[in-house]
Parts: structure tokens; C-alpha cells; sequence
């Protein structure tokens, strides 16, 4: 996921992380559409965006629109004190040429209580209203880019009784909040590591998986299909990170009202 803050692992090592999660591709469903994800040419047929934060600085989205964007998620906020200084250029610009977009947060979860980094998100960004425009809020969910890369700084210190305590807390602020339950981005290795395999949150909550290679792979427990794929990072002709939509334009609309 793009962010503001230099991640301590080396961006080609984080990328290798995200593709362990391996395995056969999947037939993927989205509402009553079934879509069989792995081949290029399949993938290039889906709504296309990208995510960002203040990394990317003062986004053209004019150019990035012509470029073929249809969607973006924009970071928000990280833990319980940041806030991304470009977000108003950002959500508001993407906005303005017609994109759908939507605000995402980075979360620490040994820093303070779900509750608390969700109160701080909505406050600072991530709010939603069902305009046809706003895309569900957020929360990623992935390795400590800030810790040593052993088991404890991977899951922030948490079991997996907690972490997924940690997740309900913030999903349940954000839905007090906002109406929506948040979408979450996170790895298949990750949720496997960090949640215990959870089966807990795929039935109300949308995924959005990471996974830098040509097919989704094997998908975290409790889902089973994808709505975002994070398919490549900083590398791709939109700023930021390169993702596509499980549907079809009409279906992300759609996704924007329910």
C-alpha cells in the first residue's frame, strides 16, 4: 500500500512478501456475476484505479483519469495521530474529473485500540455518504513497515485473539460512524499469520487483496472472492499502486450506494 513514511523493508523484499501467499486461481463471484480471475486479458477487462498517499504528492488527475482511471483509494490517516497533509488534493481532486475515490487507513494496532484509530479515520477522512461517488472506508492491514521483520513486528505484538478483537473494534466504530463496515486490504499470508486464519469478517466486509502477481492466488480465510486486487505497486502507469475492480463499472457504482 502506498504511505507517507519509508517503509523499513526494501520495496522489492515487501513485494515478495505479498506474492507468497501463492496458490490455484479461483472462480471469483461478485453478486450474481461469476468471473474467473488469472489471465491478463481478463483482468485488463475490469474497472481499473489506483491508491495513493502523500507520497504522491499534488496527483495530475486529469492525466491520471486519461490514463484509464476509474476508482482510487487515498490514505487518510495512519494510527491515532497522522494525517496525510495531501489528502484534500487528493480525495477532492480525484473527485473533480469524475473518479470514483475513497479514504483508507493505515493501521498500528500496537499503538491504541481499534476504536480509537476508527474515530480518528472517520474524523480526519474517513466518512462516507452514499452519494454514488464515495467508495466504503478502509483499513490496511499488513506487515509493521517500521519493526524488524520477525514474527513479533509482523502482528504488531499481537496474538491472534487479539488482532482479531482489534479488527472487530474498528470495523464496529467505523459502521457506528459511517453506516458501512470498512473494507479491508490485507495479504493472504498476513491474515493467515497475524488473524489465525479468522473466518470471522468475510460475510460483512469487502476484501481487498494484495497480492503482486498475474492471478489473485489463494484468497485469506472467511472470503471467497475478491472486490479490490492490489496487483503491483508503484510500478504501473497510475500513481501509486495499481488495482482493479472485481465487476463492472455499473456494479462500482452500485458498490458506492449499498
Amino acid at each position: 500500500m502506498a504511505r507517507d513514511r519509508k517503509p523499513s523493508l526494501p520495496r522489492a523484499r515487501r513485494a515478495r512478501a505479498l506474492s507468497a501467499a501463492a496458490g490455484a486461481t479461483a472462480v471469483l463471484t461478485l453478486g450474481t456475476t461469476v468471473l474467473v480471475g488469472g489471465t491478463e486479458a481478463q483482468a485488463a477487462a475490469k474497472p481499473r484505479g489506483h491508491d495513493v498517499s502523500g507520497h504522491q504528492k499534488n496527483v495530475d488527475w486529469r492525466k491520471a483519469k486519461r490514463k484509464g482511471a476509474t476508482f482510487v483509494y487515498v490514505k487518510a490517516t495512519e494510527s491515532h495521530t497522522y494525517r496525510n497533509p495531501r489528502f484534500a488534493q487528493q480525495y477532492n481532486g480525484s473527485r473533480r474529473v469524475g473518479m470514483a475515490r475513497g479514504a483508507y487507513h493505515f493501521a498500528l494496532p500496537h499503538q491504541s485500540s481499534g476504536r480509537t484509530q476508527a474515530a480518528f479515520f472517520v474524523r480526519n477522512g474517513g466518512a462516507w455518504r452514499g452519494d454514488g461517488w464515495t467508495l466504503p472506508p478502509a483499513v490496511d492491514l499488513e506487515n509493521n513497515p517500521y519493526g524488524r521483520t520477525n514474527g513479533r513486528n509482523r502482528c504488531y505484538g499481537l496474538t491472534p485473539d487479539r488482532m482479531v478483537a482489534w479488527i472487530r473494534s474498528f470495523s464496529d466504530e467505523v459502521r457506528r460512524r459511517t453506516g458501512r463496515r470498512p473494507v479491508i486490504y490485507t495479504t493472504t499470508l498476513w491474515w493467515d499469520r497475524c488473524t489465525g486464519g479468522s473466518r470471522a469478517f468475510g460475510s460483512r466486509h469487502a476484501l481487498w487483496l494484495a497480492r503482486y502477481s498475474s492471478s489473485p492466488g489463494r484468497l485469506p480465510a472467511g472470503w471467497s472472492y475478491w472486490t479490490f486486487w492490489q496487483f503491483n505497486n508503484a510500478r504501473g502507469s497510475l500513481p501509486g499502486d495499481q488495482n482493479l475492480f472485481n465487476g463492472s463499472l455499473r456494479q462500482l457504482s452500485t458498490f458506492t450506494r449499498r
